[in-house]
């Protein structure tokens, strides 16, 4: 039992002190194995960025897909638009796979190769990909979530609320079941985090850069979560504002603020020794299921 609370102290001050780019090697080199099957390195594209794993649930009681297939989440990290590859990423695609979800974890092209807006068409060609594929897979695309932590929440939110993304890439959002946004930014202009000026022309800052700009009550349903205490993303001016419009336009939304953990750790929450930190990945798993009886 010491073992663990000292392993659990360990991961919560790693997680806390590391950014959200940063390899999360500790966590993943604890995470099960053995609650999913693998498909790794799929390419939705020819740049070596455009590449995708999938995680496909292993057959259990608890996994089982429904007669007409397992939902879909296609997750989209954070990095400031600058870092972050999905290596980093395989505890997210165990916790939800370890919940009967067929999960995706996209990589997509950062700057300076890119600025905004083509990490959006990335991820809107990945999300693309997965509706092509996931029959294969065992997945239902009628039960298909798009889902991302800081930035990558942003790109989940664009692709979800700006009907131009996914409609380039040849589905539109009204395909979509439902959108899940953990601690993203949603109105940041002007921007003061220098990292990601660049990505987005400061101080020119694009046209129609902002989701909470693209609120309307054709946007499919959504859950919400952040952490109270954020530093780094404002829960107030992001995540609840924007829950606010979206009720206000009559979006399905739920809306969780977590006290306890921060903007990292609240990812690093879908990790099996930091889940006492906050129930984020039931929440997320009931939403996911929900979506059978909201649509």
């Amino acid at each position: 039992m010491l073992r663990i609370s000292l392993l659990v102290t360990v991961l919560i001050a790693l997680a806390a002190s590391v950014t959200a780019c940063s390899p999360l090697v500790l966590v993943n080199g604890i995470t099960p194995t053995d609650t999913y099957i693998a498909a790794a390195n799929r390419q939705y594209g020819d740049d070596p960025r455009q590449t995708l794993d999938v995680y496909q649930p292993r057959s259990s009681s608890r996994t089982q897909a429904t007669s007409d297939g397992y939902p879909v989440v296609v997750f989209f990290y954070g990095g400031t638009w600058t870092s972050g590859t999905r290596g980093d990423y395989k505890f997210i695609g165990e916790a939800l796979a370890s919940n009967g979800i067929l999960t995706i974890v996209a990589d997509y092209r950062l700057y300076p190769q890119v600025r905004y807006p083509d990490f959006l068409t990335d991820c809107a060609r990945a999300v693309a990909w997965a509706q092509r594929a996931a029959p294969g897979y065992g997945g239902n695309v009628k039960r298909l979530y798009v889902m991302g932590h800081s930035s990558g929440a942003y790109n989940a939110a664009m692709l979800a609320l700006d009907a131009r993304w996914l409609t380039a890439a040849g589905i539109a959002p009204s395909e979509l079941a439902g959108w899940i946004g953990l601690a993203g930014p949603y109105d940041f202009l002007p921007m003061t985090n220098v990292d990601a000026q660049p990505v987005f022309n400061h101080p020119d800052y694009p046209a129609g850069s902002q989701p909470i700009d693209h609120v309307s009550k054709a946007a499919p349903r959504a859950f919400l979560g952040a952490a109270a205490t954020d530093t780094v993303v404002n829960p107030e001016r992001n995540t609840q504002q924007l829950a606010e419009k979206l009720r206000a336009a009559g979006v399905p939304i739920t809306l969780r603020i977590y006290p306890r953990p921060n903007h990292f750790t609240l990812i690093g929450a879908f990790a099996w020794p930091l889940r006492s930190l906050a129930p984020v990945v039931e929440d997320v798993v009931a939403f996911v299921r929900g979506g059978d009886t909201a649509r």
